[in-house]
């Protein structure tokens, strides 16, 4: 996929949105035109709206595995928007939201960070929708 396809991707946009929110909590998020708007203003929302039940949820997951204070913002704001849509976006199948989350990596991320995105997101998959099956 080109620099180009991969910017217009949604998930993209919501990581950016989200990093944006995370650096000045006092600015107001603003959502472009887009195919998957509403996709991205839920995404991003919900995200910052459950961002301690998401946490408590990894923690619980993942125990000594990820610790948010120690990990790069861009790689925790990773984690939690692919955790809300593993937790709540259930018409998504999890192996989408987990491959499109590790396709979206190489935009942001080192190879080394993207081996461990995908272990940690392939966890959280296993988990997170072990109520609702």
């Amino acid at each position: 996929m080109n620099e180009v396809n991969l910017a217009a991707n949604p998930r993209i946009i919501v990581v950016q949105k989200l990093y944006g929110y995370f650096l000045n909590k006092e600015s107001p998020i603003s959502y472009p035109k887009h195919r998957y708007k509403k996709f991205i203003k839920d995404t991003v929302s919900g995200t910052i709206e459950r961002e301690e039940l998401l946490l408590e949820n990894l923690k619980t997951i993942l125990q000594n595995e990820f610790n948010p204070s120690r990990t790069d913002l861009i790689l925790k704001l990773m984690i939690l928007s692919a955790t809300f849509e593993l937790m709540f976006n259930h018409k998504t199948p999890i192996k989408v939201i987990v491959s499109e989350y590790v396709k979206i990596s190489d935009f942001f991320l080192e190879s080394a960070h993207k081996a461990y995105l995908n272990a940690i997101l392939d966890k959280i998959s296993k988990n997170a929708r072990k109520d609702s099956e």
